[in-house]
């Protein structure tokens, strides 16, 4: 699941005509990054929400196998918009992807399924320590415990990436949500996981990482 439904406030002027799944890094659009990503698992689909300006996004993917589907009239957000995409998904648990951040290592994605262990958790979270996250402030999104459980607080920074498992969102009263709502309900059970990436990631939410995640695209370390 890729989420490309936002409206990309933080991108200033950048999309102002254009969604922000669309904004070039390296000669691409932000999405065909993330895209690239998905296909190196082969997954059996792969599936785009759209929301602002979805014409263009639409038009852009035909060219390629990810199906969309467009929240209309209002925004579902990560949590209605994951909810809203599981007939065309049909599988439990589900990859979720956003688009505004650029990799530099291991595929994020073949790491998590390395890792991902159904008997123990209910989701699993790519972290990536302050260090290595670039463009992002702050001290980090969540703890992690020497076991690998997360807790909120500070530590590392959620890159975007996970594997959750989606039976609590039909729980969930409200349309449009944010999947802060499941998180928080496994939390209580304590089956929130975390795994540190290896390499580097950089936040493209913004003007300012473009040309960080270019630079980084080009390094060799």
């Amino acid at each position: 699941m890729l989420f490309a439904a936002g409206f990309g406030t933080r991108m200033k002027h950048l999309t102002a005509n254009q969604p922000k799944p669309m904004v070039e890094v390296a000669g691409a659009p932000l999405i065909d990054h993330a895209i690239a990503l998905a296909h190196e698992i082969s997954p059996s689909v792969i599936v785009a929400n759209l929301h602002y300006l979805p014409e263009q996004l639409e038009t852009h993917l035909a060219q390629t196998s990810v199906q969309t589907v467009i929240e209309a009239p209002d925004i579902l957000e990560t949590g209605g918009g994951l909810r809203n995409a599981l007939p065309l998904l049909k599988t439990n648990p589900v990859i979720t992807m956003n688009t505004d951040a650029i990799w530099h290592g291991p595929n994020p994605l073949e790491l998590l399924i390395k890792a991902w262990d159904p008997t123990r958790m209910d989701a699993l979270l790519m972290c990536v320590p302050p260090s290595r996250a670039l463009e992002h402030s702050g001290t980090g999104d969540f703890t992690c415990a020497s076991d690998g459980r997360l807790s909120r607080g500070a530590g590392v920074v959620f890159g975007g990436v996970q594997i959750i498992k989606t039976d609590l969102l039909e729980s969930i009263q409200e349309q449009s949500f944010s999947l802060n709502l499941v998180w928080d309900a496994m939390f209580e059970s304590k089956t929130v996981y975390g795994l540190e990436y290896p390499g580097r990631w950089c936040d493209v939410g913004h003007p300012g990482g473009i040309a960080t995640a270019e630079e980084l695209l080009r390094s060799d370390v």
